[in-house]
């Protein structure tokens, strides 16, 4: 069993980016459970003809789950969307409590086979799209009695055996890490605000649509089976949430080590191959 509903979050309101699929709609559904208000802000309006999901069947299931949402089209490279999607999201439920930046582009591809264009997407989204969202939402935040924002980044780790440097993906380290940045120096400047402000990172593989098709031509089945549920993401993220933001800020989380401080002990029931141990990496 995973980590267990508490209701902390009833009627409170998340703002997550790209939480169309995968660990931005699993923390959505969590965070439903509560009976939370959730503002899923992403691009995939209609179906798109290689990955599941679009704002409005989240949004279908974030109900379902007895939340309610607000689904909101929404690129998070445009100033102006960003902007009114945080706008909309605090008229519709009369203010915010946590925004998740869970938004990410991706290439694990090398400095001579990473294009600019390329490059220049997974910043702008990553590590822009980050510092934008935080900028815009920290206004509302700074009236919510529990303010969170939490950040799907890495622990900033730039030792030369790091696997983040040793992984000959330059560019997205580059764009990751400065999400992680962010939330380093926010949690240092709105600590006074009682805004907390901390990243939560993996440490094994999670199955999503980004995983498979960041490996072209391998088999799925082979990568899936050596990864874990976006489950796990989720039940850390709702831990983190419901923390005393006053107390709980600064930290670059671990999803198995979060967990094992709230209690949980058996992690088989994340994998998405309880018979495999998962790929670690980290």
């Amino acid at each position: 069993m995973g980590l267990l509903n508490t209701g902390v979050l009833a009627g409170k309101t998340v703002f997550i980016t790209g939480g169309s699929r995968g660990i931005g709609k699993a923390i959505a559904l969590k965070v439903a459970k509560d009976g939370a208000n959730v503002v899923i802000a992403a691009k995939t309006a209609d179906k798109h003809p290689k990955l599941e999901g679009t704002i409005y069947t989240t949004a279908e299931e974030v109900e379902a789950n007895g939340g309610k949402c607000l689904p909101i089209q929404c690129d998070l490279r445009d100033e102006e969307q960003l902007k009114s999607a945080i706008q909309k999201a605090v008229q519709h439920f009369g203010g915010l409590d946590a925004l998740v930046n869970n938004a990410s582009a991706i290439s694990l591809t090398g400095t001579e086979q990473t294009s600019m264009k390329k490059y220049d997407l997974m910043n702008t989204i990553n590590a822009r799209g980050t510092y934008m969202a935080s900028k815009y939402a920290i206004p509302h935040l700074k009236k919510s009695p529990n303010p969170h924002i939490l950040t799907l980044s890495p622990p900033l780790n730039v030792g030369a055996d790091s696997v983040w440097f040793t992984g000959k993906s330059v560019a997205y380290t580059i764009a990751k890490y400065g999400m992680s940045m962010c939330a380093l120096g926010m949690a240092a400047e709105f600590r006074g605000d009682g805004i907390a402000v901390n990243t939560l990172w993996p440490r094994t593989i999670i199955w999503t649509a980004a995983v498979e098709l960041a490996a072209p031509g391998a088999d799925p089945n082979d990568i899936r089976k050596v990864c874990r549920k976006v489950d796990i993401q989720a039940d850390a993220a709702y831990g983190i949430l419901s923390k005393n933001a006053r107390s709980f800020t600064g930290n670059f989380l671990i999803d198995e080590e979060f967990l094992k401080g709230e209690g949980i002990t058996d992690f088989k029931q994340y994998s998405e191959d309880p018979s495999v141990e998962p790929m670690v990496i980290i």
